[in-house]
Protein backbone atom coordinates (compact mmCIF):
# COMPACT_ATOMS: atom_id res chain seq x y z
CA UNK A 1 0.00 0.00 0.00
CA UNK A 2 1.08 3.06 -1.21
CA UNK A 3 2.51 5.84 1.61
CA UNK A 4 0.28 8.25 0.09
CA UNK A 5 -3.15 6.33 0.68
CA UNK A 6 -2.27 4.85 3.95
CA UNK A 7 -1.10 7.86 5.78
CA UNK A 8 -2.77 10.84 5.26
CA UNK A 9 -1.25 14.35 5.70
CA UNK A 10 1.85 14.90 7.51
CA UNK A 11 2.51 17.96 9.86
CA UNK A 12 3.64 20.93 7.80
CA UNK A 13 1.85 19.82 4.43
CA UNK A 14 -1.17 22.12 2.86
CA UNK A 15 -4.29 20.32 3.16
CA UNK A 16 -5.49 20.02 -1.07
CA UNK A 17 -8.85 22.24 -1.76
CA UNK A 18 -12.36 20.13 -0.92
CA UNK A 19 -15.80 20.79 -0.37
CA UNK A 20 -18.18 18.60 1.44
CA UNK A 21 -21.65 18.82 2.84
CA UNK A 22 -22.29 20.02 6.59
CA UNK A 23 -25.43 19.93 8.59
CA UNK A 24 -25.74 23.04 11.27
CA UNK A 25 -27.91 22.16 13.94
CA UNK A 26 -28.99 25.28 14.95
CA UNK A 27 -30.61 26.57 11.86
CA UNK A 28 -31.59 22.97 10.97
CA UNK A 29 -30.40 23.03 7.66
CA UNK A 30 -27.52 21.50 4.97
CA UNK A 31 -24.77 23.37 3.52
CA UNK A 32 -21.74 22.99 1.73
CA UNK A 33 -18.25 24.24 3.32
CA UNK A 34 -15.82 24.80 0.73
CA UNK A 35 -11.50 24.91 1.97
CA UNK A 36 -11.20 27.17 -1.20
CA UNK A 37 -13.79 29.83 -0.01
CA UNK A 38 -12.74 29.85 3.77
CA UNK A 39 -9.10 30.46 2.64
CA UNK A 40 -10.20 33.26 0.03
CA UNK A 41 -12.31 34.97 2.71
CA UNK A 42 -9.31 35.36 5.01
CA UNK A 43 -11.19 32.45 7.12
CA UNK A 44 -9.02 30.69 10.14
CA UNK A 45 -10.30 26.73 9.35
CA UNK A 46 -9.62 24.00 12.23
CA UNK A 47 -10.38 20.46 10.34
CA UNK A 48 -11.23 17.98 13.09
CA UNK A 49 -13.28 15.07 12.04
CA UNK A 50 -15.31 13.42 14.98
CA UNK A 51 -18.41 10.73 13.93
CA UNK A 52 -20.85 12.18 16.47
CA UNK A 53 -23.06 10.15 18.55
CA UNK A 54 -26.05 11.23 15.84
CA UNK A 55 -23.87 11.28 12.66
CA UNK A 56 -25.68 10.24 9.51
CA UNK A 57 -25.30 6.82 8.27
Amino acid sequence: MSEEICCGLKVGQKVPDFEMDTFEPSKGDFGKFSLKKAKKAGKWTILFFYPADFTFV
